[in-house]
């Protein structure tokens, strides 16, 4: 008998506009090719009003699921076909998986977070100052707050759209929460311990800094930026230049990698081999 000759990848989206500096694509097909998986990853720029369209296609072409990210987060939950707990609870996808033929949101943005967070931190009783109120920040909160954190305090620009963040807040989890309106360069109150920038501010190519007052950045503040595209923004070296703890995007981005990747295949793929292409790529960029 003939030697049967297959050449079946399974397929994985990435949407988002922009979206072609995410470097998801280069950490996710070095863990395919590391565990030797027949998977493939392929990211696409798909405008706002083009979104029902991109989903429609990755169903016809049976995609086993995509990833999604700005401006897409909120908007994609009105074309799949249900939500996972993750997802319900924060309102928010980033990650969808194909069950049984349906399309399923999820979202591994808050717990990618947390993994990396708890390696500087345990989160557990702290006060904690989020800047941005879109679902990046909805997911990292939402986890935070049902990791017991003490306080959650929101800075964000649009009063309008931090003001839904603290009503999901105050429907679904327990924690304590407000909203302060971000004008200026907004001072961090001392009792403060963690800070993150869940905000686009920083994202290469526009390099700039988060206009916080550097004077009420403390040495006991752990300061975190979700951004990868520089891995040291503006805010980070800020920080450590007054002495504060810092995070990088990077592990957030590996850590829900690893947590999508299991959805998709159910394989728990290595995250050291992820991390490095990800430190591969930008240190030849910079």
């Amino acid at each position: 008998m003939p030697k049967e000759i297959s050449f079946k990848k399974e397929l994985i989206g990435n949407f988002g506009y922009p979206v072609w500096d995410n470097p998801t694509e280069a950490m996710v097909e070095a863990a395919f090719a590391h565990h030797g998986m027949n998977y493939r990853y392929v990211t696409t720029e798909v405008p706002p009003e083009n979104l029902r369209a991109a989903v429609a296609g990755l169903r016809a072409m049976g995609y086993k699921g995509f990833n999604c990210t700005i401006p897409h987060k909120v908007a994609i939950i009105d074309h799949l076909d249900g939500l996972g707990e993750s997802a319900s609870l924060i309102e928010a996808v980033n990650c969808v998986v194909e069950r049984d033929g349906k399309y399923i949101g999820e979202n591994t943005d808050g717990k990618g977070f947390l993994q990396s967070l708890r390696e500087v931190i345990d989160p557990e009783g702290k006060k904690v100052l989020i800047f941005g109120a879109g679902g990046a920040a909805r997911a990292v909160s939402v986890e935070l707050a049902l990791q017991g954190v003490e306080k959650i305090t929101i800075v964000n620009r649009s009063t309008h759209r931090g003001e839904g963040l603290v009503d999901l807040l105050q429907r679904k989890t327990a924690v304590q929460v407000e909203l302060k309106s971000w004008e200026g360069n907004y001072p961090i109150p001392a009792e403060t311990e963690i800070i993150i920038n869940c905000t686009s501010i920083g994202l290469s190519p526009q390099v700039v800094r988060v206009p916080v007052d550097k004077k009420t950045l403390l040495t006991h503040m752990v300061v975190c930026d979700l951004i990868v595209n520089p891995p040291k923004t503006p805010f980070l070296q800020e920080a450590a230049e007054c002495g504060c703890r810092i995070l990088d995007g990077i592990g957030m981005l590996v850590n829900q990698g690893r947590i999508g990747i299991k959805y998709w295949s159910g394989v728990d793929v290595d995250g050291s081999v992820m991390r490095r292409k990800i430190e591969e790529i930008y240190s030849t960029a910079s």
